[in-house]
């Protein structure tokens, strides 16, 4: 009876059911440098150049300035190492792999020459447009008096515990730890389990245990030193599958939109060990790990153009809508305690599956100048602005949704990105370099730093075939969280992360 029970308000209750948060939103909003080696070496700054199939990314207009079909494709060897400090602890860690982050084509086809529109070009691109790679670690001795205990993975079971009725964040006589985490969940959702979590490990003590509406509860871990062990490991990409069309009107226009298929492949990884030895707890060791599966499909648009102003100079816009996601979550957990009450362990071994949600990222504008020295070389600039405040989860009407993005707006802002390159070409060979800068996407300027990048490339020209080699790097500071809370001083390891990339394409004339 109680199962019929439970899931008769679990259908009820399934819009009430959330994990996302802040993060989600900006991860899924920002692009990072990938694509050709030739657009990586002069950092992205391709908006008003085009002739490359990652320009047709950026700019759709792009593909129009090939005079000839073209085709191309890219590998990467990615390398990003991690230095965290927490607490003065310092750990370093390095990861990377090699992937296949470009490919593409263009077809370009020309017009009858009595036409003032020269030609006409279709292309199909798919671009990796971010890198979820990441793994670093944060091992340190936290200490705080505070009487919130907010120093303590306790502080983040409070949160989620404190208002609610004990008979929500338990389990029923003779029921299973199992099996009373899952029904929790699926009829009260994520906070519930959250709570129930905290309370069936012996972290937190109801006022009165026998009182099924008890809804006050103290910590059994006591305010004091913390030793914490944290771990991250991320994997997947965000990428996108445009679909070009382009024209040349007279000699000086070049007009393209792009329609666009976008991705989401990402899973995550946390484990926090805590251990402490402050007087008056009656728990003294914490391990709790949680995993996430993220997968998701979305929908773009781009418009752009490149106008010649003169042989040498040129211009181009891009105006990039925003990306209207539908995205799916699943998620586990695990914990285990010892203490006075000796090792209890949580291990559900159960798949949280959330329902869909939507997320429309920020749109985007981009201005571009270039100057060409005929055949001998380029210099470009690019200069982009997005609003990452503007960032929303839908259904807007919903309540939760509605404080997240309050949340958003208040602590996301809009961001400028500048990217400058040039080039040098000498015989059959290119000499390539660039730098970037992208300011940080939270108003304090602190959570995420701003990102600096440079560039160096060279490329060699057989004829009809292109080989082009880049060496990328960018720098950007994190201050990340150890475990979610609502406190304003929860435990941060500041993470400074170097993004460092070999790129190899392989382009020709088809």
């Amino acid at each position: 009876m109680k199962k019929l029970y439970l899931l008769f308000i679990g259908l009820l209750s399934m819009s009430s059911i959330y994990a996302q948060d802040l993060t989600d939103a900006l991860r899924y909003s920002q692009d990072n440098i990938q694509g050709t080696a030739r657009f990586r070496a002069l950092s992205g700054a391709f908006g008003a150049l085009g002739g490359d199939m990652s320009a047709v990314s950026l700019n759709p207009a792009s593909s129009a300035v090939f005079s000839r079909s073209h085709a191309s494709i890219s590998g990467s060897n990615i390398d990003v190492e991690n230095n965290s400090n927490y607490f003065g602890g310092l750990r370093t860690t390095d990861r990377s792999n090699f992937d296949i982050n470009q490919a593409g084509a263009t077809f370009v086809f020309a017009t009858n020459s009595n036409s003032p529109w020269r030609k006409f070009s279709l292309a199909v691109a798919y671009e990796r447009t971010n890198n979820h790679e990441d793994n670093w670690f944060a091992v340190g001795t936290n200490t705080t008096n505070d009487p919130n205990f907010s120093n303590s993975i306790a502080s983040y079971f409070y949160d989620f515990a404190d208002g609610k009725r004990l008979d929500e964040i338990s389990a029923l006589p003779g029921e299973s730890l199992a099996d009373a985490y899952r029904d929790i969940g699926s009829v009260y959702g994520f906070a519930h389990q959250q709570a129930f979590l905290g309370f069936e490990s012996f972290i937190l003590e109801p006022d009165d245990i026998n009182d099924d509406a008890n809804t006050l509860y103290t910590s059994n871990i006591a305010p004091g030193s913390f030793m914490h062990d944290y771990s991250y490991l991320a994997t997947g990409f965000n990428g996108k599958v445009s679909f070009n069309l382009a024209t040349q009107y007279e000699d000086n226009l070049y007009l393209g939109i792009n329609l666009n298929s976008h991705f989401i492949d990402y899973q995550r990884t946390t484990l926090l060990f805590e251990d402490n030895n402050n007087t008056g707890s009656t728990v003294n060791f914490v391990e709790f790990e949680n995993t996430l599966s993220t997968s998701g499909n979305g929908f773009s648009f781009q418009v752009g153009g490149i106008m010649k102003l003169s042989q040498e100079f040129r211009v181009g816009i891009t105006y990039d809508s925003p990306i209207w996601y539908i995205i799916e979550e699943e998620t586990s957990q695990y914990l285990a305690t010892d203490g006075d009450n000796g090792f209890m362990e949580i291990f559900p071994q159960v798949i949280n599956v959330y329902p869909r949600y939507r997320l429309q990222t920020p749109s985007q504008i981009t201005g571009s100048i270039a100057y060409v020295f005929a055949k001998q070389g380029l210099i470009s600039f690019d200069y982009a602005r997005k609003d990452y405040g503007s960032t929303k989860f839908k259904p807007e009407n919903d309540a939760y949704y509605q404080d997240l993005n309050a949340n958003i707006s208040d602590m996301l802002t809009d961001a400028s990105t500048y990217r400058i390159g040039g080039e040098y070409k000498h015989k059959q060979f290119s000499f390539r370099g660039g730098y970037r800068f992208e300011e940080s996407p939270y108003a304090d300027g602190v959570t995420v730093g701003d990102l600096n990048g440079f560039s160096l490339g060279l490329g060699y020209n057989f004829g009809n075939t292109k080989l082009d080699v880049t060496y990328d790097q960018a720098e950007r500071s994190f201050n990340n969280n150890l475990y979610n809370l609502d406190l304003g001083n929860a435990p941060q390891a500041t993470v400074d992360r170097k993004n460092a990339n070999i790129t190899v394409s392989l382009s020709f004339n088809i």
